[in-house]
């Protein structure tokens, strides 16, 4: 189903949309602005999504166990020292 309304755009976005347009890249104005909102739509989406696994991580990170500096320090050598004895350094 389609809605019919009224928008205003300033000279410049309607002058833009004109030339995709005129360029054969959307049969419409029209289509032009649904395209728009769509990827509005997609990215709002994706932002909430990603807030949201930000948010997981950060809550699992302040539940989780807390690592020393010595520790982290420890853990880091190891991962070095794997790294170079793979690479025969």
């Amino acid at each position: 189903m389609t809605v019919k309304s009224s928008i205003s755009l300033t000279d410049s976005q309607n002058a833009f949309a004109r030339e995709l347009v005129a360029q054969g890249k959307y049969p419409s104005v029209s289509a032009v602005l649904q395209q728009g909102l769509e990827l509005l739509r997609h990215k709002s989406e994706t932002d909430s999504l990603e807030t949201e696994a930000l948010r997981q991580i950060i809550t699992a990170r302040r539940e989780g166990k807390f690592v020393s500096n010595t520790e982290m320090k420890n853990q880091i050598s190891a991962i070095a020292t794997k790294k170079r004895a793979s690479h025969d350094l």
